[in-house]
Parts: C-alpha cells; sequence; structure tokens
C-alpha cells in the first residue's frame, strides 16, 4: 500500500509493505436459523494485529522503520438463503453481508517514529479508508485508483442454477487500468508475424507505394511496428453484446542494417471490437474481432501523405498479427472462484447490461466420504 498524503501543508509520500498477520481473535461467533430464510452467520468484536515495515519521503527526508497495527471491534454478519429451484434441488445465495471496525490502533517504531507518531490520529483514518473492501484489481507494487467509478448493478431473479457469477465491467476495465499504467499493453509486430500468403511484407517497398518518401529515403529495408495503448480500454456490455474501444498509437520504424530502429511516422488509431466471452473449465475466456479502425496521423518525419492509403494496410495487420496475439492471452483465461476440487457444469453465460452473469452447477471432485455399512 503506497500514496500520497498532504500533513501540516507538506506532500508525504508513504509506502507499507511486508504485513504479516500476528494473531487473531474471535471472542463471539455464532450461527442461528433465521425463520422462512436460512442461516445467519456473526463474528463480532473480533481482533486482528499486524505487523509490517514503513517508508516515507518528504522534503529532503527519507525515513524507514516498522509498525504494530492492531484492529478492534471488527464485526461480520452474513445470512446465507437456503431455498430449493422449484424440482427439489437445494438453492444457497447469500441475502445479506456487512462488516464493520470499530477502532484502528498503530504503533511506530524505528526512524523518526516518536514524531509521526503525533499524527496518529490522521494515520488510523487512513488506515480505516484503506481497510474498506474494494471490488477491483490492483497493480501489487502500485496500488492506485482508477478514474472511474463502478456502475451498480441489479442481478435478475435466478434460480435453475447451483451458484451465479457477475462479472462486471467496472472490474475487467480496471484491469485494463492497471495493465496500461504497468506498461505491457504494447506489441512489437514484425514481418515474421505476417502470413506468408498475403501479398504485402512488412518492409519499405510495400510502404514505399503508399508513401513514395519513404521508398526514396529508406530503400530496401525491413519495418517493424510498435503498438502501443495511450489509456486503459473500454469494455461495454449491453444485452448480448460485448463491445471494446481501444485507442492507441502506430509507430512504424525503419530497422537499418546496423539493427537501429529509424521511426518514420506516427498513427493515431482509435479500434472498435468485439468481443466473444465464454466459460472453458474454471477460467472465463474470450476472443476479439475487428470492427473497424479510424486512423489519423499524429507525426511524419518523412514529410506528409494521406493517412487514408494505409487503411487497408493497417486494418490487415491488426487481424492478422495483433489480434491473434490479443486472442492467445484471452484464450488462456482467467481464473473464477472455485472451493477445492470442484468441476464446473451446465454453464450458462448471458451478457446483460454492464456485467456478464455465469449460472453454473457444482460437482466436488475427491471428497473423502466416511464408509457407511
Amino acid at each position: 500500500m503506497h500514496g500520497t498524503a498532504e500533513v501540516l501543508f507538506m506532500d508525504v509520500d508513504y509506502r507499507v509493505t511486508d504485513m504479516q498477520i500476528q494473531d487473531v481473535e474471535l471472542p463471539t461467533s455464532a450461527v442461528s436459523l433465521v425463520p422462512g430464510t436460512g442461516v445467519s452467520l456473526s463474528i463480532t468484536n473480533a481482533y486482528i494485529s499486524v505487523r509490517g515495515k514503513w517508508h516515507v519521503e518528504y522534503l529532503f527526508i527519507d525515513d524507514d522503520g516498522w509498525f504494530d497495527l492492531a484492529i478492534r471491534g471488527l464485526s461480520i454478519t452474513a445470512t446465507i438463503a437456503v431455498n430449493n429451484d422449484g424440482s427439489g434441488h437445494p438453492m444457497v445465495s447469500t441475502a445479506y453481508c456487512t462488516s464493520s471496525i470499530g477502532q484502528v490502533d498503530i504503533t511506530l517504531h524505528g526512524g523518526l517514529s516518536w514524531l509521526y507518531q503525533l499524527f496518529d490520529g490522521y494515520i488510523n483514518s487512513a488506515l480505516l479508508d484503506a481497510l474498506r473492501p474494494q471490488g477491483e484489481f490492483y497493480n501489487i507494487g502500485q496500488h492506485k485508483e482508477p478514474p472511474f467509478s463502478p456502475t451498480p448493478i441489479s442481478l435478475p431473479a435466478q434460480g435453475s442454477k447451483m451458484m451465479y457469477i457477475a462479472l462486471s465491467a467496472f472490474t475487467l476495465n480496471s484491469a485494463g487500468f492497471v495493465y496500461n499504467n504497468a506498461g505491457v499493453l504494447k506489441l512489437y509486430v514484425t514481418d515474421d508475424m505476417i502470413p506468408s500468403s498475403f501479398p504485402f511484407r512488412l518492409d519499405t517497398k510495400t510502404f514505399g507505394k503508399l508513401i513514395p518518401q519513404i521508398a526514396k529515403q529508406y530503400p530496401g529495408l525491413m519495418m517493424k511496428l510498435l503498438v502501443k495503448a495511450v489509456k486503459e480500454p473500454n469494455i461495454s456490455f449491453e444485452p448480448n453484446n460485448m463491445t471494446m474501444q481501444a485507442i492507441s498509437t502506430v509507430t512504424a520504424y525503419a530497422i537499418q542494417p546496423n539493427a537501429t530502429l529509424t521511426p518514420l511516422f506516427v498513427l493515431n488509431v482509435n479500434a472498435s471490437v468485439s468481443a466473444l466471452i465464454y466459460v472453458s473449465g474454471l477460467r472465463v475466456a474470450g476472443n476479439l474481432t475487428l470492427n473497424k479502425i479510424d486512423m489519423t496521423l499524429g507525426t511524419s518525419y518523412v514529410g506528409p501523405f494521406q493517412v487514408e492509403s494505409l487503411n487497408n494496410v493497417f486494418k490487415t495487420i491488426l487481424t492478422a498479427a495483433v489480434i491473434p496475439k490479443v486472442n492467445a492471452r484471452l484464450q488462456q483465461g482467467y481464473p473464477l472462484p472455485a472451493i477445492g476440487k470442484m468441476n464446473l457444469l451446465n454453464t450458462q453465460l448471458q451478457i446483460l447490461k454492464d456485467y456478464v452473469l455465469i449460472g453454473t452447477d457444482v460437482q466436488f471432485m475427491g471428497l473423502d466420504l466416511p464408509d457407511v455399512l
């Protein structure tokens, strides 16, 4: 966990790492029946102690040490509804769930801890905010909130499956935000990624037919393209339809005989793709199909030219080289929540407004059952 806080008109950069739970106490817990609903599970006045390391930077000071954190008055209440699906099969769902934290106390050690402890009220308040549950992706090393908020979703009444999982567009978009900030949403496209059956190659001869200046200035050279996201992709769900808008740049390079890259031009590309999403085993996977692209010239190092002349070439390159690479990663899938050794059976997937609903039956494997004589 890290960030920047304003303390006494100063910006203080802080980082908290290596947190380990030292002790857990559950003095009061209860399980009770809720008439007409199911079972209520509650834990009250729980206690957790955590030890970790801290590091701060402000003005000309760079300081670190360790801390002891005590969380008191932790309460969790959940109501599990038990019904039947109309055909005699049991059905379990969460009817209610809430949690609260009564008090957070932190004791700092090392460095200028005696000074920072004067601001323990501010620190404790900040920790309470940080401990609130989050339903999104984060970069483990660089925790940063996305510049958008989740849209409330309303789950339809369901009852034919044993388990339902809702995957919101916000969750996927927060993942894109993390990947983009980490700088991994980029791809180099080289000639060996273009199928040999295609009528053009990724070289200055091909592009020189569309932009004569390239053939004149850099004759007989191979080329390389860098496709890089400008911002996180935007995924949207509408009933029976999933689309993604991707804003990126494409930088074209000529590869010199000594392997250095000489930039030729930069294009701004806005691509729209349709997405097929499906469940494979215990993973949710996907496949993209290009709908259309809009391109404008960002920078030219070879003089002015008409971008429209490149539309067909770049649409072919995206279809043949870029999207297959993305699909190869998407087809590996992302794991769904699982308990022990379980299989998903009779899985159904619905694309609804702002989220995907996965309904499935569950089969548990390898359970050790007692012999009954």
